[in-house]
């Protein structure tokens, strides 16, 4: 892929994602609704009580996350890619190209989304977002850079490194390389664009960080907002 390319494909799959609307709150709570994307505003207090996400919130965050709005949009974007570089070459262009594309693309998010919330089920880790508690733009984009390899553990929900938030990344990719892709991709095709899906989750979070995501956003407005799962944290 074209660095151009990737790069119009990191901000643009990481923008449509990041754009949608928590639930009222502060910040490392969760609300209970579908998961997209983040926590309200910076807390003011440093007493923020961690409570896990209950089972029927994780559900419903799956559940939208591998096959919401927000990923078809995203497989339609990268379909679109992969239509202007002709790649796979073997797939061709025209209306069957593009679906072979989609289909492929929407294949590798659901499986990458499924073996994230499933490997996170099996370790009891917490891989939502939370935003940081942390004042600054480097310290907050530190944290949101880092929060891409780590997720809460244990009832006191301390940050420590996160096996499933690695390994998702590239299981869709693996997969669709040795079970649907054509013969002349391997091993290396699958490891590089397991490398653009795992940027794209760097790129998600700065956004889910930064971005205006309050009752007033558009997604709001359009009922898309999904709030990332995180429980919304309420005070001591």
């Amino acid at each position: 892929m074209k660095l151009h390319h990737s790069v119009f494909l990191l901000f643009a799959i990481a923008t449509f994602v990041a754009l949608p609307v928590p639930a009222n709150g502060q910040s490392l709570v969760a609300p209970e609704g579908p998961r997209s994307m983040v926590l309200l505003a910076v807390p003011t207090q440093s007493d923020l009580k961690y409570t896990r996400p209950t089972e029927a919130t994780k559900l419903r965050n799956f559940a939208f996350d591998a096959f919401g709005p927000y990923p078809i949009a995203g497989a339609a974007m990268v379909a679109g890619v992969g239509q202007m570089d002709n790649t796979p070459a073997a797939w061709g262009q025209g209306t069957a190209g593009y679906g072979r594309r989609f289909g492929s693309d929407f294949g590798i998010a659901a499986i990458s989304t499924t073996t994230r919330y499933a490997l996170a089920e099996a370790l009891k880790e917490d891989t939502l977002y939370y935003r940081c508690e942390c004042k600054g733009l480097l310290p907050r984009l530190s944290y949101a850079v880092v929060s891409t390899l780590t997720a809460r553990h244990g009832e006191d929900g301390h940050r420590a490194f996160s096996f499933s938030a690695l390994v998702a990344p590239y299981a869709g990719t693996m997969t669709a390389v040795y079970a649907w892709y054509p013969d002349n991709y391997g091993a290396r095709s699958a490891l590089r664009m397991g490398n653009y899906n795992l940027l794209v989750s760097v790129g998600q979070n700065i956004l889910l960080e930064f971005l205006y995501s309050g009752p007033h956003s558009l997604l709001s407005r359009m009922h898309l907002n999904n709030s990332h799962g995180a429980p919304d944290p309420g005070s001591k």
